[in-house]
Formats: structure tokens, C-alpha cells, sequence
């Protein structure tokens, strides 16, 4: 229980620490809100003949998936690298704070932050952009799964990730592959526009089958022809992210240093 509570007191920290950074803060937590606003307006004249799909209601999934990845995988990098490399891993590690504890505050910070951000998508969607809301106990299920397996499998590997390179390059070192695979996997332009041999590339990685269960939540169930295998494939999607966050979780706790290449 004090491990818990010190994990807690660790979370507010997390928080604090945050909501001062006001370039993570745009980045991670308000860019995918922004984008699901601006497409919304700019494409809207797109989407006039359309009887059951906007230009919110079809940017709507991309952005939740790009959402959860910013607010777990990309957070949990750059945040942990940069602790690494200035000695805050050093400090935390010597003082009497269990390691524990430090693990659960980062865990807190991206679950606050991740599960904020999806509630605000959905109010911004369905008052600004008359997005609908998942109709049914069993869309609400999957969004559910398919988010925590997300948040948790992005979390992981970010914390993972993060030993690849030093706070000085860590920012390219995510950000660039993050965006070309927010490309190929149908969060910036329609899956279905996305070259075949490119969609296979995606299925690789988590993101894309992030996005495919948000599809299989926000979009009417015709568009499930759409999908590779002309389904929403619910269960594989699962058992992929839950694959993904096992792994990472693996790769996190053989790879994780709390001192910088060469330091003691």
C-alpha cells in the first residue's frame, strides 16, 4: 500500500511536471484535437453527398489511434530519455522512493492524459462536428479494450524505446517513424487509399490495428468490406495489441537503464 500511494503522489508530480511543457503538451495531448478540427472544416465539402459519414465522423478514428500512441508511446520516450541523460533517473534511483513507484507515476501520467484526451475527442466530435457516438453496449466494449491495450502497449514500448538514443536525438528517433506510420496506417488519409504492399508494412506495427478497431467502433458496419480481410477482425486485433503490449513489456524491463552509456 505505500508503494501504491508513493506511486500516486508520483503520478501528481508526473502531472505537474507536464502541464508545464508546453511543447509536449501540444504535440502529444492537443495536436490530434486540432487535426480532428481542422480536417473536419477543410474537408467537409467532401463529405456533402455522403449519407452516413462526415468529414469528423471519418477523421475521427485516425485521431483517437494517433492519440493514444502521442500520449503513451511518444510521451514515455522522449520523457524517459531526457530523465535518463540530465541524471533524474540517478537521483530517483538512490533515494529511497521504490523503483516501483516511479514506473507506476508514468503510468498514471499516461493514463490520466490518454483517457482526457479521448473524452475531449469525443465532446470536440459530437458538438462541433456532429460526429456520432459508438451505438451499443458492444461498440463501447471494443473501444474500451482496444484503448487500454493501446495506452498499455504504447507505454511499454515507449519506456523501452527510449534507450535507442540520447535526449539530444530522441526527437527524431520518434518522431519521424511515428509519422510516417500515422501515414500508412490510415490515420492522415483513408485506409482504403493506402497502397497494398504499404498496408502491409502497417500491419506490423500496433498504430494501424489501433485505428482498425477504432473503425470498427465509429463507422457504419458496411465500411467493414473496406478492410483488408473485408472484416473488422475484432478478436485478431485484440490478441495483436495484447501480443504488442506482453512484448513490450518484455523489451521494457531487459532494456530499461537508469544511467546514462558509460556512467555508473
Amino acid at each position: 500500500m505505500n508503494t501504491l500511494a508513493l506511486g500516486l503522489d508520483r503520478t501528481v508530480v508526473e502531472l505537474k511536471m507536464y502541464s508545464r511543457e508546453k511543447e509536449a503538451v501540444f504535440f502529444s495531448f492537443l495536436f490530434p484535437i486540432l487535426l480532428l478540427s481542422l480536417f473536419a472544416v477543410i474537408f467537409s465539402g467532401q463529405f456533402e453527398d455522403a449519407d452516413a459519414m462526415s468529414a469528423g465522423r471519418f477523421f475521427m478514428p485516425g485521431m483517437v489511434a494517433a492519440g493514444v500512441l502521442l500520449t503513451s508511446f511518444q510521451t514515455m520516450a522522449l520523457s524517459v530519455a531526457t530523465e535518463r541523460d540530465d541524471g533524474t533517473l540517478k537521483r530517483l534511483r538512490s533515494t529511497p522512493m521504490p523503483p516501483v513507484a516511479y514506473f507506476l507515476g508514468k503510468v498514471g501520467l499516461v493514463a490520466v492524459t490518454s483517457v482526457v484526451q479521448l473524452v475531449t475527442l469525443l465532446v470536440v466530435g459530437r458538438l462541433g462536428f456532429d460526429v456520432p457516438l459508438p451505438d451499443g453496449g458492444r461498440r463501447w466494449l471494443v473501444l474500451a479494450a482496444v484503448f487500454a491495450l493501446g495506452v498499455v502497449a504504447g507505454t511499454v514500448l515507449g519506456i523501452a524505446y527510449s534507450s535507442l538514443s540520447t535526449a539530444r536525438s530522441i526527437g527524431a528517433v520518434v518522431i519521424g517513424p511515428m509519422l510516417v506510420l500515422q501515414f500508412i496506417s490510415g490515420v492522415y488519409i483513408g485506409w482504403q487509399d493506402v497502397p497494398d504492399w504499404l498496408r502491409q508494412v502497417a500491419a506490423l506495427f500496433p498504430l494501424k490495428w489501433i485505428a482498425q478497431g477504432m473503425r470498427s467502433v465509429f463507422y457504419p458496419q458496411e465500411m467493414a468490406s473496406l478492410e483488408m480481410a473485408g472484416s473488422w477482425e475484432t478478436g485478431r486485433t485484440l490478441l495483436v495489441l495484447a501480443a504488442w503490449a506482453a512484448g513490450g513489456l518484455v523489451l521494457c524491463v531487459s532494456t530499461f537503464r537508469w544511467f546514462k552509456r558509460g556512467t555508473v
